[in-house]
């Protein structure tokens, strides 16, 4: 751990859990990258395997932070990012640890907030690990009418639009929410807004902090020339499949009750009807694929998820 000595301009915050193999390639990756000027704060979620150990060792240049308990990506970043706070860092950039970056990537991001005032938080394009043509993220959208997110772009096959995306000449382009892959965000906005509501502990905790900070009077922007990699799909999904499939039951329950804290937060009166139309008829069919399926610890999970959701709030 590296101490008494001036921040950086930026802190990159990666946070692991028993999983030191995808974070020591992640932290790789990123020192290979053409900026330099920032510092890598790693947050450990009380792993119980040898990550500790291992990053002490083969990675004495971050600023390595401990959780005694797993407190999820909301947790961890937050205590990233209450460090970066703390010590006087311009910009901060929560990064899965598992992804790949380009050497250049940094500059596009710190650019676009730099030269635009109004603007509080970046992300890259990002593209699937496995296949370097196929779009994870380019880019976000949120329908009002169905309280529905989406990623733009979401396996679509690249036929140039790489190339041309790099070369650009566009800073960044506007977008409703900044996905938690690679979320770049001033910290001057973070003073402002607060950080990720830590009771949401993963999933659409950077939908909720994206909007807040719109709320701010900021916008968000989607930087085309910044490109990443992302193995999706490591913080849910199992690589043996069970009775319940591959994916665990608590993500059906977190991505049920946390989606609906966000539409109950952030729905307009005018929206209302259409939203709850819309989302009762998804129950409905997620629960006819779950009962077709014999996923029956998921139906469980899904409709615990969704009876807290309407009973609880969010608060921050």
């Amino acid at each position: 751990m590296l101490k008494n000595r001036m921040p950086k301009k930026l802190a990159i915050i990666i946070v692991n859990w028993n999983s030191y193999a995808l974070t020591h390639d992640t932290l790789a990756s990123v020192h290979q990258t053409t900026y330099k000027d920032f510092d890598i704060v790693l947050v450990d979620n009380a792993s119980t395997d040898d990550s500790v150990a291992q990053l002490k060792q083969n990675h004495p240049e971050i600023i390595l932070l401990q959780n005694e308990q797993n407190t999820g990506f909301t947790g961890g970043n937050n205590k990233g990012m209450q460090y970066a706070l703390d010590h006087g860092y311009e910009y901060v950039l929560l990064l899965n640890n598992d992804v790949a970056v380009e050497k250049n990537f940094l500059e596009p991001l710190l650019q676009a907030l730099e030269e635009n005032e109004n603007l509080g938080a970046v992300q890259p394009l990002i593209y699937f690990h496995h296949d370097r043509e196929l779009v994870w993220n380019a880019g976000t959208r949120f329908n009002p009418w169905t309280g529905v997110t989406k990623t733009k772009g979401y396996q679509y096959k690249d036929q140039g639009q790489k190339l041309k995306s790099r070369a650009s000449t566009s800073s960044y382009q506007k977008i409703d929410w900044i996905t938690g892959c690679a979320f770049m965000v001033k910290t001057k906005a973070l003073q402002k807004v607060g950080l990720l509501y830590e009771p949401f502990f993963i999933y659409y905790e950077d939908v909720d902090l994206s909007f807040r900070i719109k709320e701010a009077g900021l916008a968000l922007g989607y930087v085309p020339s910044s490109v990443i990699y992302h193995i999706a799909g490591m913080s849910h999904k199992s690589t043996t499949k069970t009775s319940e499939g591959y994916i665990s039951p608590k993500v059906h329950y977190l991505n049920a009750r946390n989606h609906i804290w966000l539409l109950k937060k952030y729905t307009k009166l005018l929206y209302a009807p259409t939203v709850i139309i819309y989302q009762s008829l998804y129950y409905l069919g997620v629960t006819a694929y779950f009962i077709v399926r014999g996923r029956w610890q998921k139906l469980k999970a899904f409709y615990r998820g969704i009876s807290e959701g309407l009973q609880q709030s969010i608060t921050i």
